[in-house]
């Protein structure tokens, strides 16, 4: 089985917003009815998000699904691996990406998804469940605890994938857009900085390979990295085929180059 990992950067489940990103987690497994694990920690274990999954991925899409609650007192490790042993796609759902990583060192979680992504089970999950993937990624979690005085951090994710990523790359949160504040975070860190947009995915294989999938034609994911004294973005371009990895990374991709074309605008 090849290792995937679909790393969407937002979108509302529950009305079908991000059906062809969800059925194509599902195409990943090679399975009609695959096993579905939902992991709700960012969203503090809702009962309501968990409700949603339920009747989208188990009734719309077919899935099995279960859900693993990591806040609940008494957990066994014992459970936690029998559960993520269990499913053929793991989904994480979007919240407190600070709050959810905590929980999932000291519980061991994060060891147990680096056994299931080496056997072969799909990874996926929004904004807080994209960014968890990554090295780490531009986060809202300071908002949760101080509404009305927080800064965007940067929370360190799980190394699956090279670079910072940022979700919901054409919103904002709490009235403060997320686009402006990324380019400021690269300019100060530097790095690669892999932003997707809600409604938009990327899909990667065996940490060798990528793809950009979309729900609405106007969704768009792009890279983000300084040069010199300038903030640089550039599309990543949908394709139908499988593009090596490295062009995510490169400094000098052009217009036209293949796979990879990215228009190009200093910051």
């Amino acid at each position: 089985m090849p290792k995937a990992i679909v790393a969407i950067g937002g979108g509302e489940i529950r009305t079908g917003g991000t059906a062809p990103i969800d059925q194509e987690i599902i195409r990943l497994t090679n399975k009609k009815h695959p096993k579905l694990l939902f992991i709700p920690t960012a969203s503090s274990d809702s009962e309501r998000y968990w409700k949603h999954v339920q009747e989208y991925f188990g009734g719309c899409l077919k899935c099995n699904t279960d859900v693993l609650l990591l806040l609940a007192d008494g957990i066994s490790k014992e459970k936690i691996e029998r559960k993520i042993g269990w499913a053929d796609i793991i989904y994480v759902g979007g919240g407190n990406t600070l709050q959810m990583m905590r929980v999932w060192r000291f519980l061991g979680v994060d060891k147990l998804l680096r056994r299931a992504y080496e056997n072969g089970t799909v990874l996926s999950g929004i904004s807080a469940g994209a960014i968890c993937w990554f090295d780490s990624g531009h986060s809202d979690s300071m908002s949760f605890s101080n509404p009305r005085d927080w800064n965007y951090i940067n929370v360190r994710g799980l190394g699956f994938i090279k670079g910072v990523h940022c979700p919901h790359y054409n919103s904002r949160t709490r009235g403060v857009p997320r686009r402006k504040d990324f380019r400021d975070m690269i300019r100060r860190t530097g790095g690669i900085g892999i932003a997707i947009e809600n409604n938009c995915a990327i899909e990667f294989i065996d940490g060798r390979f990528y793809k950009v999938i979309t729900s609405k034609d106007y969704a768009r994911a792009y890279r983000v990295y300084k040069d010199g004294g300038q903030v640089l973005t550039e599309r990543i371009r949908q394709q139908e085929q499988l593009a090596p990895i490295e062009l995510l990374y490169r400094r000098d991709v052009v217009e036209g180059a293949d796979h990879g074309s990215c228009r190009k605008t200093a910051l």
